[in-house]
């Protein structure tokens, strides 16, 4: 069984940065997809960035060129880095995976228990 746990959230002003990880336990191999996924009480959940195992990445148009996404394999760690951040990226972030490459799309099936990230004006 795949879990993950998020690590690194917590409050900040806008236009600062934080860095989420997730370290990942179990088994998982060349065909998953890890990503970043967030929600707003009362919103849907929107995926954020997500990242092939071979390191092909992409992220959403709302936080393209303020947000990335790495991870370290070797680690079994996923990173979300976070720059230039706005009140609206309030949210919840969940770290997830699937066992099927993010090109395929669908839904993630593995999740994280989540990292609270508030961004204050």
């Amino acid at each position: 069984e795949v879990q993950l746990a998020e690590s690194g959230g917590g409050s900040v002003q806008a236009g600062g940065s934080l860095r989420l990880s997730c370290l990942v336990s179990g088994y998982t191999d060349s065909s998953f997809c890890m990503g970043w996924v967030r929600q707003v009480v009362g919103k849907e959940r929107e995926v954020v960035a997500q990242i092939e195992s071979d390191g092909r990445s992409s992220v959403a148009d709302s936080v393209k060129g303020r947000f990335s996404i790495s991870q370290d394999n070797a680690k079994k760690s996923l990173f979300l880095q976070m720059d230039s951040l706005k009140p609206e990226d309030t949210a919840m972030y969940y770290c997830a995976a699937r066992a099927v490459p993010c090109a395929y799309g669908g839904t993630f099936k593995y999740w994280g228990q989540g990292a609270q990230v508030t961004v204050s004006s």
